[in-house]
């Protein structure tokens, strides 16, 4: 059976969610009977693999972020209809052709929603139009829906009234032995004997990294931030904002996992400021670390934690949760990783 993958920057991952996703996916193919291509931009790979992990690699020349998503995605699932069986398609943003697909064949289209696209602040009121309307195509056309949070499955069933099949992320690929690159990653950080809270994220408003960079600027406390700071306008004014307070250290994007195994494993306390999607990734692969989580209090961080987690919807709330003594979160911390193994057993 041929798998086409659309919807992501590509492989190797090195943008987000869905790109670990797809990294798994063809690094865990043990089938002689799955065959997987997989569609990334040709704008973020100065080096090229035609065939990655035993996945066949289609470049398509647009970007997958942005208003283009929409024809980089549309044009995957045009190329993909040629060759394919089943289409895998990660977001809604080119489900608008998926009525034209219909007509034109009987593939199976599988459709994971990742979010609420339509909700994020980073769009205008028009292109939120467009992607809830692409949202409800993609919802009439696939044959199967996948939600990653019971939040999301919840919202498709009750606006749509489909059932989605609930598939949660894993983390458990980040376990890994990192004794042998833990202490030169802690001198290179300068993070022996101190402590600090860690944060990693795409630098979007919707993940309110405004929020907690503002928190931790009043609180003085020792904060180290992961993110594509020079990717938008909003991540620039944050790092002009925010690099010359000597508490915050805004580092460039790591994909490296055994580093950033190393930073969460010594952070005192996990920040998770996401907002908008269905189950992020980086916090389900924080709670294998067993560290006191702090989320953003939105009913997809909560479904994750299962509510076992501290929330904060302000600057002021989670200033508030960091002059807390530190044994204050020990339950948290041990109910984070009871969860994470729990979860991956199931799974």
């Amino acid at each position: 059976m041929k798998v086409a993958i659309i919807g992501t920057v590509g492989v190797p991952a090195n943008y987000g969610g869905f790109e670990t996703l797809v990294e798994n996916i063809v690094r865990q193919n043990r089938s002689d009977e799955l065959e997987y291509s997989v569609y990334c931009s040709s704008k973020n790979y100065n080096e090229r693999h035609w065939v990655y992990r035993g996945a066949k690699v289609v470049y398509i020349p647009l970007k997958a972020n942005g208003i283009q998503s929409i024809f980089y995605d549309v044009f995957s699932v045009l190329h993909a209809l040629r060759q394919a069986d089943v289409l895998l398609v990660l977001g809604v943003s080119g489900c608008c052709i998926l009525p034209f697909v219909r007509l034109l064949s009987r593939k199976r289209i599988i459709v994971n929603i990742d979010g609420l696209e339509h909700r994020r602040d980073k769009w205008n009121k028009w292109i939120r139009k467009f992607l809830k309307f692409s949202e409800a195509l993609a919802v009439k056309y696939a044959d199967a829906v996948i939600a990653d949070n019971k939040g999301i499955q919840d919202y498709v069933r009750e606006e749509y009234g489909k059932e989605a099949e609930l598939i949660a992320y894993g983390g458990d690929h980040v376990l890994c032995d990192i004794a042998d690159v833990e202490e030169q990653i802690l001198e290179k950080y300068g993070l022996k004997n101190i402590c600090y809270s860690f944060s990693l994220c795409r630098i979007e408003p919707e993940n309110n990294v405004h929020v907690i960079l503002e928190a931790f600027k009043a609180s003085g406390k020792e904060l180290f931030f992961v993110g594509n700071w020079n990717r938008s306008t909003y991540g620039k004014y944050l790092l002009e904002k925010y690099a010359g307070y000597g508490n915050i250290h805004l580092l460039s994007p790591i994909y490296d996992v055994k580093t950033l195994n190393v930073l969460r494993s010594h952070c005192s306390f996990y920040i998770h400021g996401h907002s908008a999607g269905g189950t992020n990734p980086s916090l389900v692969e924080a709670m294998f670390f067993g560290k006191p989580i702090l989320a953003f209090d939105v009913i997809y961080n909560r479904e994750t934690t299962e509510q076992k987690a501290d929330y904060f919807s302000s600057a002021e709330m989670l200033g508030t949760l960091l002059q807390k003594p530190y044994s204050a979160f020990e339950t948290n911390a041990g109910n984070m990783v009871e969860i994470a193994y729990r979860r991956c057993l199931l799974y």
